[in-house]
């Protein structure tokens, strides 16, 4: 589903520009998703702090043969503009890391900095509620209480372990850092829980799943228990 709203993005935004998009992933790893935007023709550069990461991005981008189209560069959210330049991006990606850097916020803007006006930050991120709920089920009911109660302005990613983040704190955190929230997302809301010998039935369960996650994706309700936000966002200023 993130694939998809992203790709739509995509188009859209090389239709505007008239040609390929330059496109940074933050701690795009292994190039999960640079991979893909780079076979659509467009310049990819992926900023990641581990090494071994960065050397399996290589030999697969070789293996694709979109090595012209696709780099990696050793460095974090924080350090971005030093490490790809300001507004060097049409499309910023920042998947699965604000859960772990230590100031959220200040990675953020880092992130607008990086992008130019117009250009589209998307980001994803464990949910909160989502992770109270797995708690509770697996009899975890001290964790599940504590994560409900956990302020999120003194949560500590070397005590407290990766964030999560509830829908609202997200939105807060991405127009507080100067973009315009277009579309907020829930992604997986039903797919960590439904057993997998119902997912996997020959009748059909795992494409039943897909239209049931895609039919819920956009409605508000849902996603205080998803258990990833996904948010696109524009630069809108200079």
């Amino acid at each position: 589903m993130v694939w998809e709203a992203l790709r739509a993005v995509l188009d859209e935004r090389r239709a505007e520009c008239g040609g390929p998009l330059d496109v940074v992933d933050v701690g795009g790893g292994t190039g999960g998703f640079a991979l893909r935007v780079a076979e659509h023709g467009d310049r990819v550069t992926v900023v990641d702090p581990s090494p071994d990461a960065l050397a399996s991005l290589e030999r697969r981008a070789a293996e694709a043969g979109v090595q012209d189209r696709l780099v990696g560069v050793a460095g974090d959210a924080l350090g971005l503009v030093d490490q790809v330049g300001a507004q060097a991006a049409d499309i910023v990606l920042c998947h699965g890391v604000l859960e772990v850097v230590e100031r959220p916020d200040e990675a953020l803007r880092a992130l607008r900095e990086v992008l130019r006006p117009g250009g589209v930050l998307s980001v994803v991120v464990a949910g909160r509620y989502a992770a109270v709920l797995a708690r509770a089920l697996a009899g975890d009911l001290e964790r599940a209480r504590q994560l409900i109660a956990a302020d999120p302005e003194r949560w500590d990613v070397r005590t407290d372990g990766p964030r999560r983040f509830t829908r609202e704190e997200l939105d807060a955190l991405v127009t507080g850092a100067g973009l315009r929230v277009d579309r907020t997302d829930a992604v997986r809301v039903f797919s960590d829980l439904v057993p997998s010998e119902l997912v996997d039935a020959p009748s059909g369960g795992r494409d039943a799943l897909a239209e049931l996650e895609e039919a819920v994706a956009g409605i508000e309700a849902f996603g205080a228990v998803a258990s990833q936000h996904h948010v696109l966002a524009t630069r809108t200023a200079p």
